[in-house]
């Protein structure tokens, strides 16, 4: 059985996670579930490290947020899994939270192939000390690159008709450049400018068909190449026809 207890004032989040882990096929109880810090500060401080097994706190809560509520749960108890529920928009706070050591990040809107691998890491870790002298289960480093990925295919999905910068792209997303390269192509299978190049090319499809009116080379400029050449050459390359007989409803041919 996998007890944990969950802190979001978001009421909707709180009952999808509920119901979400009701389906899985592992032993899940919801052990509390509090709409602030302070609530759920309230519970745990009346249970021991055998009762919980995994603490899933939202940052920003009234009354007390994450923060506060996994410092002080660090000081009841220091080894207890932490997963941390944020947003895109929240990732200062989210990557303040690396300190204190957290398990997982849960990013909104939920997956829930995520949250079922990070059970599964719970409940291994909990059978694992069962049998073994209690080590600490908290693992910063795969739960905080997780979320540094995803940041940062959103900013390159948010910002794809700008000129590409990987040194601000990194520092955005608080990491070395060099690294932040070899994370992403290890996450995604991609290099980060296969992926932008996927982005763009997408975008330019869908400008091709919804506005046919705009000229090549406005394109081109719309998702981040200045030269239309250049544009032209790329998009021939990859989907096999120019973007002008790509608007004119020329596919590629099935193999």
């Amino acid at each position: 059985m996998i007890r944990i207890m969950i802190a979001d004032d978001e009421e909707v989040i709180r009952r999808g996670l509920e119901k979400i882990t009701s389906r899985m096929d592992l032993e899940v109880e919801v052990i509390g579930s509090h709409g602030n810090g302070m609530e759920a500060w309230n519970q745990l401080s009346t249970i021991t490290a055998e009762d919980i097994d995994l603490l899933i706190t939202d940052i920003k809560m009234p009354r007390m947020d994450g923060f506060m509520l996994i410092e002080k749960a660090r000081g009841w108890m220091k080894d207890l899994p932490i997963a941390v529920l944020s947003g895109f928009s929240d990732f200062e706070y989210a990557r303040r939270a690396i300190r204190f050591g957290v398990l997982d990040y849960l990013l909104k809107p939920i997956e829930k192939v995520q949250l079922y691998e990070l059970l599964k890491r719970v409940e291994e870790n909990k059978q694992t000390n069962l049998t073994e002298p209690q080590q600490p289960v908290v693992q910063t480093s795969e739960g905080g690159e997780h979320y540094v990925v995803e940041q940062a295919k959103a900013i390159l999905e948010k910002e794809y008709g700008h000129i590409f910068e990987l040194e601000r792209l990194a520092e955005t997303v608080g990491m070395n450049a060099s690294y932040l390269s070899r994370l992403f192509k290890y996450k995604t299978g991609q290099t980060i400018t296969d992926y932008l190049i996927g982005i763009r090319i997408a975008k330019a499809k869908e400008l091709l068909i919804s506005q046919p009116d705009l000229k090549n080379y406005e394109i081109a400029e719309k998702v981040g190449y200045s030269d239309p050449v250049y544009f032209n050459k790329l998009f021939k390359k990859i989907c096999g026809v120019t973007p002008k007989d790509y608007k004119s409803g020329c596919r590629i041919p099935k193999v």
